[in-house]
């Protein structure tokens, strides 16, 4: 083999080893993505100015105008005359209307909600069992203890959300997350309709209370079940009759 072949075989190697480069762009919508996180913004909320925003994080203002038309792009911000960018609420209104929900939920989009979540969550329960350190659930253990202290049904599907969200940091993936809460106001939407009609925090609780011990016990088989059976609960607040023509249909 020539010295340029092995060159070239060198480099080949190197590069199929080294992970793929984010684009300047790309890694800008993260971080302003994380900026929205980290300062707790609501919607309405003034995102800062380019200028401000290319200062922060050293990007040329080209950069910050791409990477603001991305997240625009998505919903999560909109541009309002003499304010400048502000987080929006569109991705919310857009993820409400792709699954049908007006004053009740479909059973078809119950069944797609859940049967998502179901493989998201039963999915990264053997990534937690192996990596999840003591900390990390008894972080859960928190997390879950204060559905206790809430009253009123929404309060507490957020707090059942939390939970949930919580679990799937858990697996280490920041895409899966943000993807995982776009889809928080149809989740919380089904977590309310369950909790107006069964009231009792203390059954969530005690069922999120069983899957950490499964977690802490590293036992795949009883989390796994036990993860299926509390996606599958609600089942019966949306009509066991239209369920199953759901799935037939």
């Amino acid at each position: 083999m020539s010295d340029n072949a092995i060159l070239l075989t060198a480099m080949a190697v190197t590069a199929a080893q080294e992970p793929a480069k984010v684009s300047a762009v790309d890694r800008l919508v993260e971080q302003i993505r994380d900026l929205l996180r980290d300062r707790a913004l609501v919607i309405g909320d003034a995102l800062p100015t380019e200028r401000e925003l290319g200062e922060l994080f050293q990007a040329s203002r080209n950069t910050v105008r791409e990477a603001l038309q991305i997240l625009k792009a998505y919903g999560i911000v909109e541009v309002r005359p003499k304010i400048g960018a502000v987080l929006s609420d569109r991705h919310e209104d857009a993820v409400r209307k792709l699954f049908a929900f007006q004053n009740d939920i479909s059973p078809a989009s119950f069944l797609d909600v859940q049967g998502y979540r179901k493989i998201v969550e039963v999915g990264i329960g053997d990534h937690i069992i192996l990596h999840a350190s003591a900390g990390d659930l008894a972080n859960l253990d928190l997390v879950n203890s204060r559905i206790l202290q809430v009253e009123g049904v929404d309060d507490a599907a957020h707090c059942d959300f939390a939970f949930h969200e919580a679990l799937v940091m858990l697996a280490g993936n920041r895409t899966l997350l943000t993807n995982y809460r776009l889809l928080q106001p149809v989740i919380t939407h089904i977590m309310r309709v369950g909790k107006a009609k069964r009231p009792v925090q203390i059954d969530t609780h005690q069922t999120h209370s069983e899957i950490i011990a499964a977690l802490k016990a590293r036992d795949r088989v009883a989390y796994a079940y036990l993860i299926s059976r509390h996606l599958e609960y609600g089942q019966q607040f949306v009509g066991s009759e239209n369920i199953r023509s759901a799935r037939n249909g």
